[in-house]
């Protein structure tokens, strides 16, 4: 996988051989929210609730590009044209100054196609934030999710619980980790 950075609006744009992950634009709301209200994607993240309340993904997406964010979020973006599509979404959050915890989701159109294998090591080698390591969870329910991370060179740490908003429950996570 052949990857180019460059500098847009204190964001990488990482290129890889089938998409772009490139910041998030306003001009993405409409995909992100049409993809995260479908309840099979909200319901293996833990941060998307279900039914989305009205302006959360606008907030969100003003959350990601303001200078002060806790969290950098790319979009998987499969058009290297003037349009773009929005395939999914992936996001470092700081944890400390070394450390970030990775979190992805990816539009169901495109599961099944290594589209987030290829985001998380693209992330992995790109390390756009200079991080020490990186941290994240799966949700026991999603082992696809837990075959990215390991595929990526993420460690099992071990079992965990994680709140998961769409469920409106505890769900029993596994937890990872990569040093880079």
């Amino acid at each position: 996988m052949t990857m180019q950075l460059e500098a847009i609006v204190n964001q990488p744009v990482i290129e890889t051989e089938r998409f772009d992950l490139r910041p998030v634009r306003r001009s993405d709301m409409g995909m992100i929210e049409m993809y995260a209200s479908d309840p099979r994607v909200a319901n293996a993240t833990s941060s998307i609730p279900h039914p989305l309340p009205p302006g959360s993904v606008e907030a969100y997406v003003t959350r990601a590009m303001s200078d002060d964010r806790e969290e950098d979020v790319w979009v998987m973006d499969g058009t290297r044209a003037e349009s773009s599509e929005v395939m999914g979404v992936i996001s470092l959050t700081r944890l400390d100054r070394n450390q970030s915890e990775i979190g992805y989701w990816v539009a169901p159109a495109f599961w099944n196609t290594h589209l987030a294998s290829d985001a998380v090591q693209a992330l992995v080698d790109a390390n756009p934030l200079g991080n020490d390591a990186l941290f994240a969870s799966v949700f026991h329910d999603n082992p696809a999710s837990a075959k990215v991370l390991t595929n990526a060179g993420f460690v099992y740490l071990g079992d965990a619980e994680t709140y998961c908003l769409a469920r409106d429950a505890a769900v029993p996570t596994w937890t990872y980790s990569c040093k880079l």
